[in-house]
């Protein structure tokens, strides 16, 4: 069946509210094994005629029993050429006949399982030198895989294989060559294991000469005229933009410029919501025109971190605003009732990509009057639209330059063209929304977590702390099992998926957040013990390496690294942080030790490919130094606290490490370094008549 036409989000909350105690295992007439699913993403496949099985024994056991091959597809719920696939060729009878006869067909939410996504994504990388979503493996009953691919059309077009072509001959080959599978899949085992052996144990890279090669690949990649990275499709690359800060903070003004001309061009941009807030996933032009409309909690997280970062370094008001508007949407659309925050929106809406955000400039005048003429103007809208006969809202020049060019009063501008914005928010609001996956991840959540909390001192916001506190909470409430063990997500309860290495590691680091941002120190205690729990479950015993899964989860075939950077920074190096952090804020230097040997095996990786490695080339520069500490002593909470803890990230401090004694005594604030403790103060004020007569030892930027 497909649901093009619906509100795709309601057809999923309807399935969710099937009464399922009534059906057959394999789903019944009407349905196949994923209607009992949690996940948004097999949800939208449960009517499909294919008959899927989620990830588990009973797809094992029958592939094992009957000598099939197993067609594995992973993909995602917002995910735009999942659902193409799904629509030309997963809810097609003819293709869902090749299949149920020749195969054991397996759905996998890549969000709910990372562990299954990262091995095979690693697999289709090693074979085609790509990846990406919808992604399309065949593999043994014993789950090795011998051929990968990611979108397929039905049938084969413009050079493309077509998924029935390609279902015939694997079916031919198993039945007929069996050898032939036998050795593909021995080939792709020996070579995962080979990267594995070749990465091994790397001599400690020099830090100087790979920030200098990262810095060098990124000007060689930068679009000196839009912002941004490479060409077309063009990523936002957060974690470029965020490394880049931190070398401003260093007197590198030109990397600073680079950070901050890449987010100025967004948001001027059609991949920024101009209505709502928040970033789209990716541009498909480079010149961020056009979006890809889906978009990802992790994008707005990160991007927050980035702007707040750049507010901070440069006291611009722009980025705060950016920090402000993304925390708006977010809180408005992508926070649950319980306070935890949702994963994702489609790029889709009944049926069509970005329909949701689209504009005819007849519907903009009909909603604005007589104010639709200046919105126009500064919104670039036009009668023949800028994309396929639509518009997509960009501002091509800042507020300031359009009123001096335009002689406007910019006062008056900016409130008309707030007053416009809010009346198109509302209009949009009544048309059919994209989905929203409501999954709550773990990871996701911590990073979220440590966004706001960040962005709340940096912007004097306490609402931003508070509603983080309210997202920590319902997580170390809702997602632990019975024993304690932290999981991975939670859709109407929570899913029983262990969490992994990224869970552990980003929630506990939105927690030290917490505990720096509140100087409470029960979210000390709580960071505490999901790092010890890290260790326990992630850290080999003998050679100290972290792995993705758990000691106590199910395995892959075979172990893959997780350890390069994608739009947030590694699993590996966000353990490596939170270790470095602990060891300071809680007297733990041991803990500096493990954060050492966490990195010590990719030194190769990070010469040869520094750029996929920032994360962790920045906890080693950290690891390089001592830290600031800066102690409260008294009462830390009250409002004259938060305000000396708001002053003090606004000092100009590289390294700043915070914590409290919490011990009964007057508030006050001491800063040591290298064995040197400065006067205590207790003032903002004092605070900054402090920083003014420093001594050159403090690292100011």
């Amino acid at each position: 069946m497909s649901h093009t036409s619906q509100n795709t989000g309601a057809y999923v909350a309807s399935l969710m509210e099937i009464d399922k105690s009534t059906l057959p295992a394999d789903g019944g007439e009407r349905f196949n094994r994923l209607i009992f699913a949690r996940s948004p993403y097999l949800l939208q496949h449960a009517e499909n005629p294919v008959k899927w099985y989620e990830w588990g024994a009973a797809a094992f056991d029958r592939a094992r029993s009957e000598s099939l091959p197993i067609l594995l597809s992973i993909g995602y719920a917002t995910c735009h050429w999942c659902h193409v696939m799904a629509h030309e060729s997963f809810e097609d009878p003819e293709v869902a006949a090749l299949l149920d006869r020749h195969f054991v067909c397996i759905k996998v939410d890549r969000e709910e399982r990372p562990d299954i996504d990262d091995f095979y994504m690693a697999v289709a990388q090693m074979m085609t030198g790509s990846g990406g979503w919808p992604l399309t493996i065949f593999m043994t009953p014993d789950k090795r895989p011998f051929m990968a691919a990611t979108y397929l059309p039905k049938r084969g077009r413009g050079g493309m294989s077509g998924l029935m072509e390609l279902l015939a001959n694997i079916a031919t080959l198993w039945q007929q060559r069996p050898e032939m599978i036998e050795k593909n899949c021995q080939g792709v085992m020996t070579a995962l294991e080979d990267a594995r052996q070749h990465q091994g144990n790397e001599s400690r890279p020099d830090i100087t000469a790979v920030t200098e090669k990262a810095l060098q690949l990124l000007k060689r990649i930068y679009d000196p005229k839009n912002g941004g990275f490479g060409s077309a499709p063009k990523f936002p690359m957060p974690i470029y933009l965020s490394w880049l800060v931190a070398q401003g903070e260093k007197d590198n003004q030109q990397a600073l410029e680079m950070s901050l001309h890449t987010l100025r061009q967004m948001r001027s941009g059609g991949i920024w919501d101009h209505l709502g807030g928040g970033l789209h996933r990716y541009a498909v032009d480079s010149t961020w025109l056009v979006p890809h409309f889906e978009k990802m909690l992790y994008d707005q997280a990160m991007l927050t971190l980035v702007t707040t970062e750049a507010f901070l370094g440069t006291g611009e008001q722009l980025y705060r605003t950016m920090t402000e508007e993304i925390i708006a949407f977010v809180g408005r659309e992508m926070q649950s009732a319980e306070g935890a925050f949702c994963s994702a929106l489609d790029a889709d809406s009944e049926g069509v990509e970005g329909k949701f955000y689209l504009w005819d400039k007849n519907e903009i005048d009909d909603c604005l009057g007589s104010e639709s003429e200046l919105f126009c103007r500064f919104y670039a809208v036009t009668a023949d639209g800028n994309f396929e006969g639509k518009n997509i809202l960009t501002a091509p020049l800042a507020l300031e330059e359009f009123c001096r060019l335009q002689r406007l009063d910019l006062s008056a501008s900016g409130e008309l063209l707030e007053r416009c914005r809010t009346k198109l928010l509302e209009r949009r609001e009544m048309r059919i929304r994209p989905l929203r996956d409501d999954k709550i991840i773990t990871y996701w959540n911590g990073l979220m977590i440590g966004a706001l909390t960040t962005a709340g001192v940096a912007c004097n916001s306490p609402e931003y702390i508070t509603s983080a506190v309210r997202a920590a909470d319902f997580i170390l409430r809702s997602l632990r099992r019975a024993d304690g063990r932290l999981l991975r997500s939670y859709l109407n309860g929570a899913a029983d998926v262990p969490a992994f290495l990224d869970d552990y590691a980003f929630l506990a680091g939105g927690l030290v957040d917490l505990y720096e941002a509140t100087l409470d120190r029960n979210w000390l205690t709580e960071a505490v013990n999901l790092a010890e729990e890290l260790l326990q479950l992630f850290r080999h015993p003998d050679s100290g390496e972290f792995t993705l899964t758990g000691h106590d989860a199910e395995q892959m075939p075979a172990r893959v690294s997780s350890d390069h950077d994608g739009v947030t920074p590694s699993a590996l190096s966000r353990t490596a942080h939170l270790l470095y952090r602990l060891a300071w804020i809680d007297d733990r230097p041991e803990l500096l030790d493990s954060a050492r040997i966490a990195l010590a095996g990719i030194g190769g990786e990070m010469r040869d490919n520094p750029l996929g490695h920032l994360g962790a080339l920045q906890v080693l520069s950290l690891l390089d130094s001592e830290p600031t500490i800066a102690t409260f002593n008294g009462k830390t909470d009250t409002h004259e606290a938060f305000a000396l803890n708001v002053a003090l990230h606004h000092a100009p401090i590289r390294n700043l490490i915070v914590r409290s004694e919490g011990r009964p005594a007057p508030l006050s604030l001491s800063l040591c370094l290298q064995g040197t403790c400065y006067p205590a103060v207790s003032t903002t004020d004092e605070l900054e008549r402090l920083l003014k007569g420093k001594s050159p030892s403090i690292p100011l930027s």
